[in-house]
């Protein structure tokens, strides 16, 4: 990390275990978290098949709870939120870029950009500039009107990018985002990220790929259900 001053914390999580009960067994995935990140902070979180990365990712964006420890998003305890409020912060506080892109097969690039500000009640002409606004910043002016099947798997990833952007999150939560790219349109997405955070957006992204790690400012390696940070050899 460069030795900028970093702004608020957006999240912090002390102590978080996640123990699923299998058939009558209990399993651990996740044993003692702690992970603060802090506003304009690039992190990845590191880890192999199996080492809790996905579950990790769903407790960091609302998508389950933890059973036991404490959480922190954006200044509020999401903890104890029930599902609608978990949906609310959900919208409000964190931009999905997943591997798959998610993209609806049926919209174009602007209509599914606009998609979640049509879910935050954001007027109709509002929510078109803003969707156009933001895939003219993730390099796709001319693409605005194309189908996820007229568009490559770079230019699909960077229509997720835009969408994660459009309502202004605290923080930007990025699974695997090259993992479905080839090595060249992986680079230019990690590229985009470095441009986003270096405007200050926080980023938390999750992947196995050391040679994407690296892009991150700060890394934290996952490995069997317990974080540390580093993890990453020395190149």
């Amino acid at each position: 990390m460069d030795e900028k001053t970093l702004g608020e914390k957006i999240l912090i999580m002390d102590d978080i275990t996640k123990v699923y009960d299998m058939g009558g067994e209990k399993q651990t995935v996740l044993k003692g978290i702690h992970l603060e990140v802090s506003k304009g902070e690039f992190v990845a979180v590191l880890g192999p098949s199996g080492s809790g990365k996905s579950t990790l990712m769903n407790i960091i964006g609302c998508l389950d709870t933890p059973t036991s420890g404490s959480y922190v998003l954006h200044g509020r305890d999401v903890g104890g939120l029930d599902e609608d409020a978990l949906a609310g912060v959900r919208s409000k506080e964190i931009g999905f870029i997943f591997q798959s892109f998610q993209l609806l097969p049926r919209l174009d690039a602007l209509s599914n950009v606009e998609l979640p500000l049509i879910y935050s009640g954001v007027p109709a002409h509002e929510r078109s500039a803003l969707a156009e606004k933001m895939l003219v910043r993730v390099g796709l002016k001319e693409k605005l009107h194309h189908y996820p099947n007229q568009l490559s798997g770079g230019q699909q990833q960077r229509v997720a990018i835009a969408r994660a952007l459009c309502n202004n999150p605290a923080i930007l939560l990025a699974d695997e985002p090259t993992g479905a790219l080839d090595q060249q349109t992986g680079k230019q997405v990690m590229s985009l990220f470095h441009d986003l955070n270096e405007e200050g957006h926080t980023i938390l992204m999750i992947t196995h790929d050391q040679g994407i790690a690296r892009h991150a400012r700060r890394i934290v390696r996952l490995l069997d259900g317990i974080l540390s940070e580093g993890g990453v050899e020395d190149a």
